[in-house]
């Protein structure tokens, strides 16, 4: 079943990935007809998570905010496909890098770096940085259940150059690297909710009291890392920016999980900005309310 899906699936994907940017956001409007006002995708996830994340909005404001965010997502959709189909020059052009000098800088003097990112804007292309920076790029990924599939979007995900590894073998890779003395930057997604039976850190997200990922922080304690925020703006219709902050030059002398709520508090300020730009499908606020719950 999983190469069926994939068999019937995969020469639509193709086609996408070669289409002109003009007829894929013409595409991209018809889809958000559908999702948004046909099959109502996750619409009242979606609209839980923007009352609770934007309390004294009017209903009028959150449904603004609802409309603008499934219209972004469908775009978001399609230009991850339309990765397959890019070029380094589309992707320079589409993508800007507001200060890579900073990265190259560290590398330079034989520091690597961790970005830690959110789901804003666009993640997916992040994946491209690799074209432009001077140490390699590694990126953190979660596997999917559907083998060819998973294939599919590593080919994707890496093929302007990065380099993706499991998070399950995340750490002993890092811990080679390091070993090695081979310079590299790691880009990391660690604004998603963890599970509530491994190590945990609670923080204000939004205004709601929430779990975070620690797993950047360590990474950078343990091998003296630099940790930078990665924020993305969206310019434009197909065209972001992103710049790199970083959070401290020395990991090992911030108290423990302040470089993760720093991160945090970076991206709630770009979704505070422009909050049409996360991914509010996702279920961030799951786990609120159970911060003194016991967990095996």
């Amino acid at each position: 079943m999983q190469l069926l899906a994939f068999l019937l699936i995969y020469p639509l994907l193709w086609i996408i990935s070669r289409l002109p940017f003009t007829l894929l956001y013409f595409i991209s409007d018809g889809l958000y007809l559908l999702m948004y006002h046909v099959i109502g995708y996750r619409k009242k996830l979606v609209n839980k998570n923007l009352h609770l994340a934007f309390p004294n909005k009017s209903d009028e404001e959150i449904l603004h905010i609802q409309k603008k965010f499934y219209a972004h997502m469908c775009d978001n959709m399609l230009e991850i496909i339309k990765t397959m189909g890019m070029t380094v020059a589309q992707m320079d052009k589409r993508f800007i890098l507001t200060n890579e000098h900073i990265i190259n800088e560290y590398a330079a003097q034989n520091k690597s770096t961790v970005l830690l990112a959110g789901h804003y804007a666009s993640w997916e292309w992040l994946l491209a940085l690799n074209t432009r920076l001077k140490p390699k790029a590694f990126g953190i990924y979660q596997k999917i259940s559907n083998q060819y599939f998973e294939k599919l979007l590593k080919k994707i995900r890496g093929r302007f150059g990065t380099t993706l590894i499991r998070t399950v073998e995340s750490r002993q890779i890092i811990a080679d690297l390091v070993k090695n003395k081979q310079n590299f930057v790691l880009g990391i997604a660690s604004d998603q909710s963890p599970m509530l039976n491994r190590p945990r850190h609670w923080k204000e997200f939004l205004g709601v009291n929430v779990p975070i990922h620690v797993g950047g922080e360590r990474l950078c304690k343990e091998h003296n890392l630099v940790p930078i925020f990665l924020q993305v703006r969206k310019v434009k219709r197909g065209y972001y920016s992103a710049t790199f902050n970083v959070i401290t030059e020395s990991p090992r002398e911030l108290p423990d999980y302040e470089i993760s709520e720093r991160f945090m508090s970076g991206l709630e300020a770009s979704i505070r900005e422009a909050p049409e730009y996360y991914l509010w499908t996702h279920n961030r606020f799951k786990h609120m309310g159970k911060e003194h719950k016991k967990f095996d």
